[in-house]
């Protein structure tokens, strides 16, 4: 899987506002998250529980919210943003 990094994330904390200069693939392994994304200038959420995944394309702006603790495993391109 030439270019691409897998990371492994245990938090309780918000990430940060963000858009990805590439695919990202976005799994709870463990606890609930809110996933916060803009789609046409308009925020939207979802509430992800242990095995929900979500996709983002190139270019979607988005923030994940960990309710609690929560363990996270994320695929995108490496040196992506």
């Amino acid at each position: 899987m030439g270019g691409i990094t897998t990371r492994l994330h245990w938090t309780d904390q918000p990430y940060k506002w963000h858009v990805n200069d590439g695919e990202e693939v976005f799994a709870v392994l463990d606890g609930r998250v809110e996933m916060r994304y803009r789609e046409a200038g308009v925020e939207r959420s979802v509430i992800l529980e242990t095995g929900d995944v979500f996709y983002a394309d190139a270019g979607t702006e988005h923030v994940a919210h960990p309710i609690g603790e929560a363990r996270i495993l994320v695929v995108e391109r490496e040196g992506s943003v």
